[in-house]
């Protein structure tokens, strides 16, 4: 994998409009810092939310992709390393991939960063495995929610499950509402065949993927 990084990032594939730069030998790559303070409030942004299944056909800055990283899964408690959602026992089953034309990346919460994952567009895959969602192929940003339930089954046992679940809303709802902050449309996304995102993502053994949401730019 390390040779792969450092054949990719001359050629750019972790650019600034749509990705965070790589440094040789495969470390993550630091995101802008977030931002916590925005001209829309919480109940401006819960009025304007609705599922956008159209986009522009505009890449997503790296700015935006950091916000909507950190949404999701940031760190907002250095000290205690607690997140912007709860997560059962603080075992933090989840795991964030963004997937664009450039590539796939792993989003890092400690440190704030993304890392290579994949090269290559895989969008098209990701619309086929999801029955043919046209705003799945079309969006400039997909961010795929997965979980490792096992981590959060070694304290809660079969209530695990559960908990996961409960988690992955919380997270997906953050972007949704992030995305709205940031001018941009996004849509929820549950309907596809496991086993084939799993597969096009190349995901770790034992790491499921639970939640689709493409964003980008909303079409006139």
């Amino acid at each position: 994998m390390t040779m792969m990084i450092r054949s990719l990032v001359p050629m750019g594939l972790i650019a600034a409009a749509c990705l965070a730069a790589v440094v040789p030998g495969g470390s993550p790559g630091p995101l802008p810092k977030p931002l916590t303070r925005r001209a829309k409030s919480l109940e401006e942004v819960l009025a304007a939310r609705r599922s956008i299944r159209r986009f522009q056909d505009a890449p997503l800055t790296i700015q935006q992709i950091s916000q909507l990283c950190w949404a999701a899964q940031g760190i907002t408690d250095q000290g205690r390393g607690f997140r912007t959602c709860p997560s059962a026992g603080a075992l933090y089953p989840l795991e964030l991939y963004v997937v664009t034309a450039e590539g796939v990346s792993h989003y890092v919460p400690a440190g704030h960063a993304l890392e290579v994952h994949l090269p290559g567009d895989i969008r098209r895959q990701l619309q086929e495995a999801s029955w043919n969602q046209g705003c799945v192929g079309q969006a400039p940003a997909v961010f795929v929610i997965a979980a490792e339930i096992q981590r959060t089954a070694r304290k809660y046992g079969q209530r695990a499950e559960r908990y996961v679940h409960m988690e992955v809303g919380h997270a997906g709802q953050n972007i949704l509402l992030e995305a709205v902050a940031l001018d941009l449309g996004a849509v929820p996304v549950g309907a596809f065949e496991d086993a084939k995102i799993a597969a096009a993502l190349k995901l770790p053994q034992g790491v499921v993927p639970l939640y689709l949401i493409p964003v980008g730019h909303p079409a006139e």
